[in-house]
């Protein structure tokens, strides 16, 4: 599975992603959802990733579609 550039895309939902990010960012379950354990508990122990900072920087890479899961595949299918 690719995308419209030809790298490869994850099966994950980048529009699911982009909610659990606005939403539920703070806990990082935006990273749970795309494999990222290890950071979406790092987000947890930083309250919320330096007050709201990191899962802000997600949301936006997430948006405009630079944002990858944990096997390095970018989230290109809304």
């Amino acid at each position: 599975m690719v995308d419209a550039q030809g790298r490869p895309a994850s099966p994950k939902s980048r529009l699911a992603a982009a909610l659990l990010a606005f939403f539920l960012g703070g806990f990082g379950v935006h990273r749970f959802y795309v494999g990222k354990i290890g950071t979406g508990v790092a987000i947890i122990l930083t309250i919320g990733g330096f007050f709201g900072i990191w899962p802000l920087i997600d949301l936006i890479m997430i948006l405009v579609g630079s944002f990858k899961d944990k096997q390095e595949r970018y989230l290109a299918n809304w």
